[in-house]
């Protein structure tokens, strides 16, 4: 009898091994080159390759830590972030740090002595005539004309902090307290995180079992907790308090070379070390900061906040905008070297040059001329001051992937903030009478918002 012929599976199929790593090979193309040409995504590698895994705190359940998140709005991003290996990047800065020299020359600042108001309540041509700053030897108002009321411990410890800082605050208990996530194994060591808080606050921690009144430092998870008296600065105006270490940060922590300021409505859940590196440093800027997700115009930020009620003396508000307009202030044009006039400040890195500084001190004195809505004089500033700011004025979409957006603390009365004076017309330009914004009006609405 003839054998029986036997049919055998090609040598490429023998081997499931074999198979498997082709398949895997092909997938990892593909989607390589999905991620090269599409901008559905935003890639911001956040989790460096020994990453914490661990809580930093553990909250009671009755503080409610991670209630009332916001969704995001976008789900397609026009930048592709990819960040370099993390051990790179954190001995850059660790370099940074040690040179202090790579950080240019300082400011020098006016010194108060029991002022009126914690910025020398100046006025406006008085303010003006700082923006022009070509003369190192010029000393700068930049608030501290009377003391910031924090224990001399807290002091020393924020002087120490000598490279990277990350600043929040949150007063009149309008905000919980929320830990960064995504930290790399080294960044907790180096990484200074600082959280201001008032009375009201710190009485709500103890009151959640969070922190020991027998304690004379506060610590929970990654941050350092330092009690303000605010009674001793803006005692009616909570958001102002907030100002202070928003914008004078770099007097906060003279010897840091970088910040992050974080509204205490977000969480941080990005690397520190990733975020500043790819936003500033390789940017080659002084300053990052996210635009407005719907307005371009700083007149649009204006009448918002009148219309919204965000600010109560819209009186107060159609003065201030009449003030800038009068003095240079512009609509944005596609002539200006920045994509936006009004940004989206809950979030603001900075390397602590003498542009960011000068920038940081100027619109803290206008804030506590007129109000602390710092997206009002946020451009005016921007635009008249010398030297000019190199800016990095980042899409919604990259915010959206560093941070998470919760609701603040609901609160009797509504969402008011400020004195409490007669309120105006919501309407900023009522009849029409636009004054001495009128020009800039008739620009803004012959503007495309293409």
């Amino acid at each position: 009898m003839g054998k029986i012929a036997t049919f055998s599976k090609p040598l490429l199929f023998q081997s499931k091994l074999l198979c498997f790593s082709l398949l895997y090979l092909f997938t990892s193309i593909l989607l390589a080159v999905y991620f090269t040409f599409s901008a559905t995504k935003c890639i911001f590698r956040s989790s460096p390759f020994d990453p914490i895994q661990g809580p930093l705190f553990f909250y009671p359940s009755s503080y409610g830590e991670h209630k009332h998140a916001l969704p995001t709005t976008r789900s397609s991003c026009n930048s592709l972030f990819i960040s370099q290996d993390y051990w790179e990047i954190f001995d850059e800065i660790e370099k940074i740090r040690r040179n202090s020299t790579e950080i240019g020359a300082p400011l020098r600042y006016m010194q108060g002595n029991n002022a009126v108001s914690f910025g020398g309540n100046l006025s406006f041509q008085k303010r003006l005539s700082y923006f022009d700053h070509l003369e190192n030897g010029i000393e700068i108002p930049c608030g501290f004309f009377k003391r910031f009321p924090i224990s001399t411990s807290d002091r020393i410890s924020m002087e120490k902090c000598d490279g990277l800082v990350v600043v929040s605050a949150i007063f009149n208990d309008h905000d919980k307290i929320r830990q960064p996530k995504g930290l790399g194994s080294k960044t907790l060591d180096n990484v200074c995180f600082f959280m201001f808080v008032d009375d009201a606050t710190l009485n709500r921690l103890h009151f959640h079992n969070m922190i020991s009144r027998r304690s004379k430092e506060f610590k929970i998870g990654a941050w350092r907790i330092i009690n303000v008296s605010i009674d001793q600065l803006y005692d009616d105006n909570a958001a102002m308090n907030g100002v202070i270490p928003k914008y004078l940060v770099h007097r906060l922590f003279p010897n840091s070379k970088y910040s992050i300021w974080i509204d205490a409505k977000l969480q941080l859940v990005v690397d520190p070390f990733l975020l500043v590196h790819s936003l500033v440093l390789k940017e080659n800027v002084d300053m990052a900061i996210s635009r407005h997700p719907f307005f371009v115009h700083t007149m649009e930020e204006a009448m918002a906040t009148g219309r919204w009620k965000k600010w109560w003396d819209v009186n107060g508000l159609k003065i201030q905008m009449e003030t800038y307009c009068e003095n240079g202030l512009q609509p944005w044009n596609s002539d200006k070297p920045y994509p936006s006039d009004v940004p989206d400040s809950a979030l603001i890195l900075r390397k602590h040059s003498l542009a960011t500084n000068l920038f940081s001190c100027l619109l803290f004195n206008e804030l506590e001329a007129f109000n602390p809505r710092d997206q009002l004089p946020f451009a005016f500033v921007r635009d008249q001051m010398n030297p000019k700011l190199n800016l990095n004025m980042f899409e919604v979409e990259v915010f959206e992937q560093v941070a998470i957006e919760y609701r603040h603390n609901l609160k009797q009365g509504g969402p008011n903030v400020g004195p409490k004076t007669k309120m105006a017309s919501s309407d900023l330009f009522v009849n029409r009478s636009c004054g001495k914004c009128e020009g800039y009006l008739l620009s803004m609405w012959g503007e495309s918002h293409d």
